[in-house]
């Protein structure tokens, strides 16, 4: 009597899933029409995990093409590849430092004016509540039962 190990019973959906993955959209399509060709709830179930995955409507890093791009950005290790012109890479670097540059400062602008419109707001409410506690109250009311 043979006997499956637990990687071979784990690992064959995994490896089907990389496959259609690396091969994009239209694979995990084709699979979900053969699935339903062949034996219906299989298709179904198909759609219903790609819908439940978020394979069909999103293009994040876990999505069917997204997992070819993340290895190709790790191939690099997040460093720019070189063009091969240096004098191109030069310029490159100084361009995306000078954009870095203008980004820090605009951030600081953006935080500066928000910090001016909490104070703005922040004084009109203690105006407000200054106001309210120097006016006098309006005669009261006489109480319930006397006239």
């Amino acid at each position: 009597m043979t006997t499956m190990t637990s990687t071979g019973i784990t690992s064959w959906p995994g490896r089907a899933e990389a496959w259609l993955d690396d091969r994009g959209k239209p694979a995990w399509i084709a699979a979900m029409i053969l699935g339903f060709i062949f034996f219906w709830p299989a298709g179904l179930a198909l759609l219903g995990y790609l819908i439940w995955s978020k394979r069909m409507f999103n293009r994040s890093s876990s999505s069917c093409g997204g997992r070819r791009m993340q290895r190709m950005s790790h191939m690099h290790d997040g460093a720019w590849m070189s063009s091969g012109n240096s004098a191109f890479d030069a310029y490159k670097t100084e361009t995306l430092r000078r954009l870095e540059d203008e980004q820090q400062a605009f951030d600081a602008f953006l935080q500066r004016l928000r910090e001016a419109k909490d104070k703005q707001e922040f004084d009109a409410f203690m105006q407000d509540r200054a106001k309210g506690v120097q006016t006098p109250v309006a005669e009261q009311s006489p109480e319930v039962g006397q006239y």
